[in-house]
């Protein structure tokens, strides 16, 4: 058997990573902008109710929530790229491993944001 059979292949660190942005138009910029660089597979956005300390006082404001799917190897690409077309000062980017899920699902994930974009 030759070295690269006995090596296990390097298998992709997949995840998801939430941000949170103050609208529905920011959000879609933002999931728009990281489908086509193929930072990530599928970005999903939904209405959310956040309550936080913020600068010393208490929030309570509307937000929506995306849920990026991605390879967390290109975490820092992904956090650069968010954060150049983020409006908040401090936006929330919280990276998840994914332990388990459906094969197909995440072989598609792991292809997708390791796939050049198309010119």
């Amino acid at each position: 058997m030759s070295d690269s059979e006995s090596q296990p292949m390097e298998t992709p660190r997949l995840g998801v990573v939430l941000v949170t942005v103050s609208s529905q138009a920011e959000g879609e910029a933002i999931a728009r902008s990281l489908v086509e660089r193929n930072l990530a597979a599928c970005v999903s956005l939904m209405p959310i109710q956040s309550i936080y300390r913020w600068q010393g006082a208490l929030c309570n404001d509307a937000e929506w929530q995306l849920v990026i799917k991605t390879n967390l190897a290109q975490g820092e690409v992904l956090v650069q790229a968010i954060q150049a077309l983020h409006s908040y000062d401090l936006p929330e980017i919280i990276a998840l491993p994914i332990v388990a899920g459906s094969s197909a699902y995440l072989s598609w994930v792991a292809e997708t944001v390791s796939t050049p974009p198309s010119s």
